[in-house]
């Protein structure tokens, strides 16, 4: 189907240094706090000092949040609250700082990166960094048709990797990921269902803007018709991404694994993270180890994967509003970890013990830092 070949992502990944992270566990161990009393706290702050290959942890710095956006030809069917394709209103309203994540991320003081893939809207009605990586004008209806051609799928892909490649050539050290689409999380709910081998109505939710009942029903059946299209497409994922993800989908998953492969950690934010999340998982094992799940949404999507992931969200707050915004709740989280796995100071060291540890190693023991560290 493509020239591409995901299987080198498995070769590629290597999971977050082991060595380095069991260095912050036994520093973690002579802090004055004991061990456990933090809670995860201590496990986030060992998790980013592997992810960095570095101890102590540095600070997070120079976060990102990186929204994908699109329209989903599906939400023609009513599954969406919103009118189809009016996912440009959406990423105007974040531009112009009237959205929650616009808000949140002026006062967290991190930059917002929007990458239209496949907005249904003229192009130059949004600024040219937003649309240059745009694939096509909306997606197929899943239901019944491909959300895009084999070529559309491998060009979306392909820029994924790119601004995955851009942002950690810029000094990204970390993103928080979200979407920007209308129909978004029935093209997910398709992708959870078809890699969990569950029933549509399982993975079915209430989208961010809830939809009453009928759209709820409406909703269940085009992902049961998708699910359709999408089990005998099972063992290739680009193509299962063609047929039924979309051009934002297919790129976001693009963009987690070469994040991976540059050692750059990423907060998934929903469903539609989650499920680009689990084809990612699919076509290379060791990718996860670099993700952090944000929060529950309450989407049993997202909960679908997340679990099958094994990725245990940090927040329970119901946020559900989509674009990144759940996933910019739990940076200071991260941020907090961080500060007190490098900042804490060493217990004092009982005089009793000094001549048994004299040549252990101490609170003031050198950095590590640097791959294979």
């Amino acid at each position: 189907m493509s020239s591409l070949n995901l299987d080198d992502f498995t070769d590629l990944i290597e999971r977050p240094d082991g060595g380095v992270r069991r260095a912050a566990e036994a520093r973690r161990e002579r802090q004055v706090v004991p061990p456990g009393s933090l809670g995860r706290l201590d496990d986030l702050g060992e998790w980013l000092a592997a992810a960095q290959a570095a101890v102590p942890v540095r600070p997070v710095e120079r976060p990102r949040v990186v929204l994908f956006a699109g329209d989903h030809k599906v939400a023609e069917l009513g599954v969406s609250a919103r009118p189809a394709g009016s996912a440009g209103e959406l990423v105007r309203a974040v531009l112009e700082g009237g959205r929650p994540v616009s808000v949140l991320a002026r006062r967290l003081g991190v930059p917002v990166r929007v990458v239209d893939m496949a907005l249904d809207c003229d192009p130059g009605t949004l600024p040219a960094e937003v649309v240059r990586h745009r694939v096509r004008r909306g997606g197929g209806r899943i239901d019944v048709e491909d959300a895009l051609t084999p070529q559309e799928a491998e060009a979306a892909f392909r820029a994924g990797v790119a601004v995955a490649d851009e942002e950690a050539d810029s000094g990204t050290d970390l993103v928080v990921l979200g979407d920007i689409s209308v129909g978004g999380t029935t093209a997910a709910g398709v992708l959870v269902a078809a890699l969990c081998g569950t029933d549509a109505s399982v993975v079915t939710g209430r989208g961010g803007l809830a939809i009453d009942d009928l759209a709820w029903m409406r909703k269940c059946a085009a992902i049961r018709d998708a699910l359709r299209r999408a089990r005998p497409v099972l063992g290739d994922q680009l193509q299962l991404l063609a047929t039924v993800g979309g051009a934002d989908l297919t790129a976001m998953t693009g963009f987690l694994l070469q994040s991976a492969v540059r050692k750059m950690p990423v907060i998934l934010d929903g469903v539609v993270t989650a499920a680009c999340a689990l084809v990612g998982q699919r076509i290379a094992f060791r990718a996860p180890d670099w993700w952090l799940a944000a929060h529950d949404s309450g989407e049993p999507g997202q909960a679908k994967a997340l679990d099958r992931m094994a990725l245990e969200p940090l927040l329970a707050q119901g946020v559900r509003v989509g674009e990144g915004t759940g996933g910019l709740l739990a940076l200071p989280l991260v941020r907090a970890a961080a500060s007190l796995a490098a900042d804490l100071p060493a217990r004092p060291e009982d005089p009793e013990n000094t001549e048994n540890t004299e040549d252990a190693e101490g609170a003031d023991e050198p950095a590590v830092s640097g791959e294979g560290a």
